[in-house]
């Protein structure tokens, strides 16, 4: 089976999220899309993050009707940061080889990849994915980095649209449609008390107002 691996804060989840989520699946012909929330993300300090329990809800609630997107706790039940290295590897100890798992980042994600732990075994470790934004960044930017940043060697494949090496997993290029939601914009007008409506799948709208979130 094959599995990508979505993570984030979802901070709240938006529908930009499911939207990219769906067309990640359609264009690597992916069996499921794992939807994994972090607990304490180590890169986002001082940002206003509901209690994760919240966001875990407001993805498995979204999720229960979306066909091949599915909710994980993984992160959640770990404590301690979350760490992308080690999520991988308990979706691997858990799945065993029955799953072929692709870890999906967006552009901004990928280039900061240096900051992460044990950033290039995450790149021996998982095929990755890269979602540049449509009309955004290019396949020499990518290229350029992976050898700089990760290990030389790396050749394009054009057919599958992916960068191979001969000693890691391949990185895989699947540009995403841009859309103008983001979950900074959900907070602040949730702050502001503007409608959120449309913006947000209707149980994130309904547990964010239920439980007084982001103001």
């Amino acid at each position: 089976m094959k599995a990508g691996l979505f993570g984030g804060t979802f901070n709240p989840l938006h529908m930009a999220h499911i939207r990219i989520a769906e067309h990640v699946k359609q264009c690597l012909a992916l069996d499921t899309i794992f939807f994994f929330p972090s607990a304490t993300p180590p890169h986002k300090p001082g940002v206003n993050l509901a209690p994760a329990l919240d966001r875990y809800d407001m993805v498995v609630k979204s999720l229960a009707h979306k066909k091949g997107l599915k909710p994980s706790d993984i992160e959640i039940n770990r404590k301690g940061p979350s760490f992308t290295i080690d999520t991988v590897h308990a979706f691997k100890r858990h799945y065993g080889e029955s799953h072929q798992f692709y870890l999906l980042m967006g552009s901004d994600a990928f280039f900061d990849t240096p900051t992460w732990k044990r950033q290039k075994d995450i790149f021996a470790t998982v095929a990755i994915v890269v979602m540049p934004r449509q009309g955004t960044g290019s396949d020499p930017d990518i290229r350029s980095f992976l050898d700089e940043h990760i290990a030389k060697g790396y050749t394009w494949h054009q057919e599958e649209r992916q960068f191979v090496h001969d000693r890691l997993q391949p990185v895989r290029i699947c540009p995403v449609p841009r859309i103008d939601i983001s979950s900074t914009l959900i907070r602040n007008r949730v702050k502001q008390h503007f409608p959120i409506k449309g913006l947000v799948p209707p149980p994130v709208e309904k547990i964010i107002n239920e439980r007084n979130l982001y103001l």
